[in-house]
Order: structure tokens, then C-alpha cells, then sequence
């Protein structure tokens, strides 16, 4: 719903086609499923399915903005990625309108399905070039009994990035583990502390509730032993602060910094503490300005470049923005965990898949789409493909 972020949905010698009034929204209890439009926005569904006692997990940072359609079309994630999987792991069949106005359903509203060709996970992530997403059927699952959130800060985003792996490494498998660091807490935390910390960890634990309870304290007493100097917990009913500060991150950094161009790549997650310091280095060697968050349980980060026009060399944003890019890939890492490639990152697709599997994509292009008329010039930097 115009929040992408890789300039997915900017028309190329073309138009924009608008599904917002296709806001179609049943929750089947009894088969754990819920019907959906293109159209319908993501917190909504999230809360009809919690209103059957039931729970959605895909949570993008936008899920009060963010339609389905465009969840599908770039297999978004959100926080609770780690644990539960993201958009692809929970969609079961849609409903695809191809280039030539064929209507297609794929998949079903089965908790099962393998019958043929798996179209339904190959339209998901395909950011419009492959058919128009018109509905979706969803896989939703029981109502975790109870969460907990335990925030904790840290002197430096290092320590946060080890401590990151060190509650992996016990065993314990969060719902959500978010990395925040200094620039994300000075811009969206300000009122929190006196003097914002180098990283906050935000981690949320759900399950049986004495699993919680022991969970939060482990996790609590692992982060102190990696630094941290202040941490807090708290339970279900008292989380608000869990996801205001990280959903206010994106928005706060707009307010204060005239341009924000919000990278999403992802990392093995013994390399996030090594990407963490590399992105720092890139940063100093371009004069840019980068802030890092995001889904650190997964390695999925969002390096965010910001700056003003008027005062930074556009040549300089270029070359932290490719510097980003490479670094990753040479983690092992890919460019996207969840807000596609688009417009923004097509130059460098190639890099990531490689060419043979760039022309696998562009024959499945063609089938689907022979005359290149959906969504052209995006994911690879070739118009009409």
C-alpha cells in the first residue's frame, strides 16, 4: 500500500495498478485458514485471526499500512521471522490474474498440497512480474499461550551482535530477537535515556508460560554476561514498549534526516557480528551515514543510508549503497530477506543468483508473461524482461 522500499511499484513506461478495494477478509476457524484480498491490511488480519483465537505471524514493520498482495509479492517477514517463517511459510493457495487476463488459483485452502508444480511459493517473491495477485488463502496456527519481552542495553552494538548469537546457542528459539543500534535509539528512543545506548536487544519469548517465565531469565542473564547494563522484562499484557520502539524506528528516521534509503539484506548468522563492524568501516570510508536494525535472530539487517542532498556527494551514497551490497554477499548473504529487489537492487541481482539462474528466471518470465508487460525492468536491470 506505497510502502515498498526497493521501488517495486514504480512504474516504468507504464502504469500503477491499485488493489486497495480489494479488502475481502474471512477467517475459517475450523480449517485454520483465512480468505483474503490483495487488498487487505496486514494488522487486519492478524487481528481477525486473534479474534478467533488464532495468530498470523508474518509481521512487517508496516503490517498497519502493508496490504497482503504486496506481503505476497515480496514474501515479507517482520520480527517474528526467527521462529515462526515468513509470508511464503503461511500462504496456501491464491488467486492470479496472468498478462493475457487469464485467471489462475493455485494451491487451495488445504493445509496440505502436493499436487503438481508449486506455483503458489513461486508467485510469492515474484514482485508483480509474474501475474496480479488478486487473493490469497492463509495458513494461521494457535495462539501462543503467553509472551514475554525482554529489552537490554548495551555500551556497544558489538556486544548486542555476540550476545545475538550466544541466545541462540542455548538452545532457546525466540519469536522475535531485534537488534537496534545507537543512531536507531537516538532518533526513536531519545526519551528513554539520558544517553542512548551503542545497541538495544529487544527478544520476545511465547510458549507454555513456565517456559516463559525461564526462558526471559535465561535470556536476561545471557545478555548481562555479554554487557549488558540494563535490562527489563515484561509480560504479555505490559509489551507495548516491545514494538513501539521497534516499529517507530523507520518513521523516526524520516523525521530527522531529509533522505533514508532502507536496505534489507541478510547474513549467516555467525557473520553478523563481523557484517555489523563492516558496515561501521563503510560508513567512515564513504563520509554516509548508516544506521543498523533489524531482525538480528534470522541475520536479516536493515543497513539504513541516510543523508541530505544538499551537503552529500550523490557519488558517495552510491558507493556505500554497492559497498553494502558486496559486503554482504561476500558473508555469504544474500540482498534481500524480505523488501524484494525492485528497481533499487537489479544491477546487482546477477552478483547474488548468478547468470544461469537469471535465465532460468527470465524463461519463466516468458511463460508466464511473453510480452514483458508486468512490471518491467524489475529484479534484473533489463526492461521488457
Amino acid at each position: 500500500a506505497g510502502t515498498g522500499l526497493a521501488g517495486g511499484a514504480v512504474p516504468r513506461e507504464g502504469i500503477v495498478l491499485g488493489l486497495a478495494r480489494l479488502r475481502e477478509l474471512t477467517v475459517r476457524k475450523e480449517d485454520l485458514v483465512a480468505v483474503a484480498g490483495a487488498g487487505a491490511v496486514t494488522g487486519e488480519i492478524q487481528t481477525a485471526a486473534e479474534n478467533h483465537g488464532l495468530f498470523y505471524p508474518p509481521d512487517p514493520a508496516s503490517s498497519s499500512v502493508s496490504t497482503i498482495g504486496g506481503n505476497i509479492a515480496t514474501n515479507a517477514g517482520g520480527p517474528h521471522g526467527f521462529k515462526y517463517g515468513v509470508t511464503r511459510d503461511y500462504l496456501l493457495g491464491l488467486e492470479v490474474v496472468l498478462a493475457d487476463g487469464t485467471i489462475v488459483q493455485t494451491g487451495g485452502a488445504t493445509l496440505k498440497n502436493a499436487t503438481g508444480y508449486n506455483l503458489t511459493a513461486l508467485l510469492c517473491g515474484s514482485e508483480g512480474t509474474l501475474g496480479v495477485i488478486t487473493r490469497a488463502a492463509l495458513r494461521l496456527i494457535a495462539k501462543p499461550e503467553e509472551r514475554a519481552g525482554v529489552l537490554a542495553a548495551f555500551g556497544e552494538l558489538e556486544a548486542a551482535a555476540q550476545a545475538v548469537l550466544d541466545v541462540i546457542g542455548t538452545g532457546i528459539v525466540p519469536a522475535a530477537l531485534e537488534l537496534l543500534d545507537r543512531t536507531a535509539l537516538e532518533c526513536a528512543a531519545r526519551d528513554d535515556w539520558p544517553e542512548p545506548p551503542g545497541a538495544v536487544l529487544l527478544v520476545e519469548v511465547d510458549g507454555a508460560p513456565e517456559t516463559v517465565n525461564r526462558q526471559a531469565s535465561e535470556v536476561g542473564e545471557i545478555c548481562r554476561r555479554r554487557g549488558a547494563y540494563d535490562v527489563r522484562t515484561a509480560m504479555d499484557e505490559n509489551m507495548a514498549w516491545f514494538y513501539r520502539l521497534r516499529r517507530s524506528v523507520s518513521g523516526a528516521l524520516v523525521n530527522l534526516y531529509p533522505v533514508k534509503i532502507g536496505e534489507d539484506v541478510v547474513v549467516p548468522l555467525s557473520m553478523v557480528p563481523g557484517f555489523i563492524r563492516k558496515i561501521s568501516e563503510v560508513g567512515a570510508s564513504t563520509g554516509v551515514r548508516i544506521v543498523v536494525f533489524g531482525h538480528a535472530g534470522d541475520g536479516n539487517l536493515h543497513p539504513n543510508i541516510l543523508f541530505d542532498p544538499r551537503e552529500t556527494d550523490a557519488r558517495h551514497v552510491e558507493a556505500a549503497k554497492a559497498a553494502v551490497f558486496k559486503a554482504a554477499l561476500k558473508c555469504g548473504g544474500t540482498l534481500s530477506g524480505e523488501h524484494g529487489i525492485g528497481s533499487l537492487k537489479a544491477p546487482y541481482f546477477q552478483d547474488a543468483v548468478g547468470p544461469d539462474a537469471v535465465r532460468i528466471m527470465r524463461g519463466i518470465k516468458r511463460v508466464f508473461d511473453p510480452h514483458g508487460l508486468l512490471n518491467p525492468g524489475k529484479i534484473w536491470a533489463v526492461d521488457g524482461e
